[in-house]
């Protein structure tokens, strides 16, 4: 006999794990399938443990720039082994928070490989042998594994995915990054703070080339001036590792292709869903043209029962997204009314020094969809905070409709950015004008004056420049 839930879900990332949570709220007697460990990437090879080794090369730039803040350091340096450590220790406690918080909810945890053999029933191969789950709804969160090169697979040694980055087998001197998205842009500052030599090279005509243009411009002039190699418009069309590096070829935007030596390389060229050997096909489950689960606003796919959230739905690729993508199909499973996904209020953010954190539209897109933008921006360095704490680089830009005063868009890049953007994120979720930003009073002194006096200057209004 099947064992039998109100709900089953096959992966235990950011969306899996915080869907059993409020599935279990809700009274659903609920399942969750893992294959490897609780948490997912996100918290066992991604978000998390990347947070902790940022943290460390951020500690280490300050450490060999204190006399900037009157301070002396005697020989600073570091052990690549411990701060890697530090790294899978944070990882492992968040890990065993999940396992809490699923005996915590009475969620079932079963591990193994799932695949779904009926709209209502998922087949579970593990240590156990198979065992059979039966549900009236199926959740899909199997998230996303990074893309390889055709002609230059990861091998752990010279050339690397994430996963290899944050557990590095020695400290590269010359470090090669392909991709420039918030992953390869994470990885080029951590591994240029700890002393390596760092080339990016992106294929389109900017780095972090879905943030606003501004932006990329600040952040390609910040890079460079950290020291780093930052080549647009250029692709990497062969790779070939040996045991004392890795030769590329690399086509530069006029067609010369160089050939060129590196200690090592990462891979950030983008993810592909986990969506196969799961039972989607037979099963009927629309997928598309880039493999992911075609879903309604609320998770549903076209197979009665059968639901997606998470990476396996396209982009935005990110563990908020999931998570909240999660509740919403949980509570139209519990029969509930919640509101569709908007994916436009949801905040995109890059870990690096400096921070980069946006919400809503780019200016440039907001007039794609023929909006007429009233545009502001205010610099770090007319902010007494920034300058005291010595992160006077950096600006926060908002795009409103001039028409109506919505706030279309937001974008800021600078240190913390990654944690004053929700002020932006809660205005967007409140449909706030300029009016109620102009009128809210923010703390003195603080970085998220700069929120504040953004607004002002869209309207010609600001105070400190």
């Amino acid at each position: 006999m099947a064992d039998q839930y109100d709900l089953v879900i096959l992966g235990s990332g950011p969306g899996g794990y915080v869907a059993a949570i409020r599935a279990a709220q809700l009274g659903l007697k609920t399942a969750i399938v893992e294959r490897e460990r609780l948490g997912g990437i996100c918290l066992n090879w991604g978000c998390i443990p990347t947070k902790a080794l940022l943290r460390s090369s951020e500690i280490y730039h300050y450490i060999t720039h204190a006399d900037a803040y009157g301070l002396s350091v005697e020989k600073p340096g570091f052990d690549l082994a411990k701060v890697t450590e530090r790294s899978r220790k944070v990882a492992a406690q968040l890990n065993n928070g999940v396992k809490g918080l699923m005996k915590k909810n009475k969620v079932t945890v079963v591990e193994g490989n799932g695949r779904l053999a009926a709209p209502n029933q998922l087949e579970v191969e593990g240590g156990q042998g198979k065992v059979q789950l039966e549900a009236r709804n199926i959740i899909v969160a199997t998230g996303a594994r990074a893309r390889e090169l055709p002609f230059a697979k990861a091998d752990g040694d010279r050339i690397w995915t994430y996963r290899h980055a944050m557990v590095p087998p020695a400290m590269p001197e010359k470090l090669l990054v392909i991709g420039s998205g918030a992953i390869g842009v994470e990885f080029a500052s951590f591994y240029s703070d700890m002393g390596a030599k760092v080339t990016i090279v992106e294929m389109l005509d900017r780095i972090l080339p879905v943030e606003d243009a501004e932006i990329s411009d600040f952040m390609t002039k910040a890079l460079k001036k950290q020291g780093m190699d930052i080549r647009t418009s250029t692709g990497v069309q062969a790779m070939k590792a040996s045991p004392k590096g890795v030769t590329a070829e690399i086509k530069a935007p006029d067609g010369k292709v160089t050939t060129e030596e590196y200690s090592h390389a990462i891979v950030a060229i983008g993810i592909v869903p986990n969506t196969e050997n799961i039972g989607l096909e037979e099963l009927g489950v629309d997928k598309s043209k880039g493999g992911q689960i075609v879903t309604d606003p609320y998770g549903r796919t076209k197979v009665p029962g059968v639901w997606a959230i998470g990476d396996v739905t396209g982009a935005p690729w990110l563990a908020h997204k999931a998570s909240h993508e999660g509740v919403i199909a949980v509570e139209a499973i519990a029969g509930g009314k919640p509101h569709p996904m908007d994916v436009s209020n949801i905040p995109g953010c890059t870990y690096s020094r400096p921070q980069v954190a946006s919400v809503g539209y780019t200016e440039a897109r907001a007039k794609e969809l023929g909006r007429k933008v009233k545009v502001g921006k205010f610099p770090f360095i007319g902010n007494g905070k920034a300058i005291a704490l010595g992160e006077a680089e950096g600006f926060v830009k908002t795009v409103f409709d001039a028409d109506t005063g919505e706030l279309l868009g937001a974008h800021m890049v600078g240190a913390e950015v990654t944690e004053l953007i929700q002020g932006y994120v809660v205005a967007r979720q409140l449909e706030t004008t300029e009016a109620e930003l102009m009128e809210t009073v923010l703390p003195h002194p603080t970085l998220s004056e700069m929120m504040h006096e953004s607004v002002l200057a869209a309207y010609g209004r600001p105070l400190h420049i």
